[in-house]
């Protein structure tokens, strides 16, 4: 009975020993490789994507709105709204898989992803759901064309803005955040683009500087500059505010967590834009003898946009200098700049979107400090940083400009590009949709 008992003990015994070796060695390796989703890192992108998708409607929208002349506010709506229908199918469709997918190829991903093929709910990108992340980067993809439309306002064809965009989309937009943030060419660089200061705001700029001169000035341009002033103050501020508040969630939550620095970025965020709206007013208030509301709300998206490849790279004092710079030289892109090269960008996307886009992109290079995002900018003695930044932008700027050139050419030569002089003197709002904001 006894010898029974300890043959029939130590089998087990050794069987246990050799599960526990097992486990021991084999489930760290098996976790590792199962990424595993954060409540709390899900719950900030869900909300951060929120407030990505509010800065265009009604964001842009109210912002815009309120810059053009009255006859034409229906239709500057009109086109932010359908830009946001349009580019989040497209998205869908081809877009995400241009951006983030394929490995091999340094400026376009594939079609392997095309109609979000092969992605489930059950998986993971990062900490986070990989349907969290397409959504959130839906609204990058939505907001970046969305801008060019301030370039050209009051004089586009509706039918050919809609080619152009979707085209555009595809071909340019998607490609870039591909470079950058996709596994790209740039990204391979090493080029610093937090939250689509190259990606977004100076591709965005050049696409519409590149537009404005094809489609040529609004009639009356200059010459009755007094004519083409803000229709609606109130508008524009509420937009710009509502700018503000959204782009926590565009800079913040493209730290893809919700982490320290996440809260930098937010930090830094709040510091450039106020930053640069007071140095633009003060600017303003020297040139003019009257600061206006209209100035400070532009000052405070200048300082957003030159924040956004940089807030979560940057410490406070970066972040100051920044807004601080920021403010009075996107005023003279808007004011100087625009004069002496003489194109109508009608809400000046180029004087602060380009301009701000690009301080912004080369003070990265500045001020990025290993202590916020793990890389070192000319402070901490990289100063091969900036070189790099000016490299990434120019890549952009030639790829955005020809690219958006031959769109634009597609496109007049199919739908057309410009209304009649007859809808332009009537405005947009009647004699393109037939409604009007009484």
């Amino acid at each position: 009975m006894s010898r029974a008992i300890a043959l029939g003990t130590s089998k087990p015994n050794t069987a246990w020993r050799w599960l526990v070796a097992a486990l021991t060695l084999l489930a760290p390796t098996a976790l590792a490789q199962t990424p595993t989703v954060n409540s709390g890192d899900t719950a900030w992108l869900l909300t951060a994507t929120a407030l990505v998708l509010f800065m265009t409607i009604p964001g842009l929208a109210l912002f815009y709105g309120g810059l053009v002349r009255k006859k034409n506010i229906v239709s500057t709506l009109m086109q932010c709204f359908v830009i946001c229908c349009l580019v989040a199918i497209l998205w869908v469709v081809a877009g995400y898989s241009i951006a983030f997918s394929g490995s091999g190829n340094g400026f376009f991903g594939d079609l392997s992803k095309a109609f979000l093929n092969g992605i489930s709910a059950s998986d993971v990108t990062g900490t986070i759901p990989t349907s969290v992340f397409v959504m959130y980067q839906m609204t990058f993809a939505i907001i970046t064309p969305a801008l060019i439309i301030g370039c050209f306002v009051e004089r586009i064809k509706f039918s050919g803005m809609i080619v152009f965009m979707a085209l555009w989309s595809l071909l340019v937009y998607a490609p870039i955040a591909h470079m950058v943030w996709g596994g790209g060419i740039l990204a391979q660089w090493g080029v610093l683009d937090f939250a689509g200061g190259s990606v977004v705001h100076i591709n965005a700029a050049v696409a519409g500087l590149v537009a404005a001169i094809m489609l040529g000035k609004r009639r009356g341009f200059p010459k009755d500059s007094d004519l083409f002033n803000p229709s609606n103050i109130t508008y524009t501020m509420v937009g710009a505010s509502m700018l503000w508040v959204g782009w926590f969630g565009f800079n913040a939550g493209s730290a893809l967590a919700a982490n320290a620095q996440a809260g930098m970025a937010m930090l830094n965020t709040q510091i450039a834009a106020a930053a640069a709206a007071l140095a633009w007013m003060a600017t303003e208030w020297l040139q003019k003898g009257k600061p206006s509301l209209v100035g400070i709300s532009c000052g405070a998206v200048a300082g957003l946009v030159a924040i956004t490849p940089a807030a979560g790279f940057v410490g406070i004092p970066g972040a100051l200098m920044i807004g601080l710079v920021t403010g009075p030289l996107c005023l003279m892109g808007c004011t100087y700049m625009k004069q002496a090269l003489g194109y109508d960008d009608s809400l000046d996307v180029v004087g602060v979107h380009g301009i701000g886009g690009l301080i912004g992109a080369l003070l990265t290079g500045v001020f990025a400090i290993a202590a916020v995002g793990g890389k070192s900018g000319w402070i901490e003695g990289n100063s091969q940083q900036v070189l790099l930044q000016l490299y990434g932008a120019l890549v952009v700027i030639a790829y955005s400009a020809v690219v958006t050139a031959v769109i634009l050419l597609v496109t007049k030569y199919t739908v057309g590009l410009r209304v009649s002089p007859k809808d332009e003197d009537a405005g947009l709002d009647l004699s393109t949709h037939g409604e009007k904001v009484s």
